[in-house]
């Protein structure tokens, strides 16, 4: 396999970057309990991007781990998950953002950045702006549905050095907040890197 990209996303950042098709984007959780917003999108038609609706229904399960295909609303496959150490990823918690964070945490946390502000900022530079913002994955976020339906934030389940590689099925746009969330569990209260790495056969 050849290197194409190999980077590390600071903690609370947002990165962005085309996957080209049969290339391979691994993300690596350097420091462990970090959890990882993502948005994908067709490269060249960012109106085709991923939806958590047809990705469930497809493979009828809220849960997205190695086999998982990544749809568009059409049921067209973005990209594909081929490895994975964790095997329990989020579809349905969605991200953070600043208004959020006020009604679940207080007023106090109004100030605080947010997945959506990461989004956002990362996202204009490819022309995407809040009405392209959909239902995004959570890699490495640990959201338990309790027996009462209720949705559960908890301590995250994957560890230093755990990874998941997606394969990419067309070119597609990767857009990711390394989330700075400091109010739940996701992040182990503590955001930190992320590394990056596409790879081409």
């Amino acid at each position: 396999m050849v290197t194409v990209s190999d980077e590390v996303v600071p903690a609370r950042a947002p990165w962005s970057k085309v996957v080209r098709a049969g290339e391979r984007l691994q993300i690596i959780d350097l420091h462990g309990n970090q959890a990882v917003d993502c948005l994908l999108y067709d490269a060249t038609d960012h109106t085709w991007r991923y939806s958590a609706q047809a990705t469930v229904a497809a493979q009828r399960n809220i849960f997205v781990g190695t086999g998982s295909v990544l749809r568009t609303a059409d049921g067209s496959a973005l990209m594909t998950v081929v490895a994975d150490d964790v095997g329990n990823h989020d579809t349905i918690a969605g991200a953070c953002s600043q208004e959020s964070n006020t009604l679940r945490y207080g007023h106090h946390t109004g100030h605080q950045h947010a997945c959506a502000e990461n989004f956002l900022t990362e996202g204009a530079k490819h022309g995407l702006g809040k009405r392209d913002l959909v239902s995004n994955i959570n890699w490495f976020m640990n959201v338990p549905v309790e027996a009462d339906g209720t949705l559960g934030i908890v301590d995250g389940i994957s560890a230093p050095g755990k990874s998941l590689t997606l394969r990419a099925e067309t070119d597609t746009l990767v857009l990711v907040s390394n989330c700075p969330q400091i109010n739940n569990p996701c992040n182990g209260f503590d955001p930190t890197p992320v590394r990056m790495v596409i790879t081409r056969e």
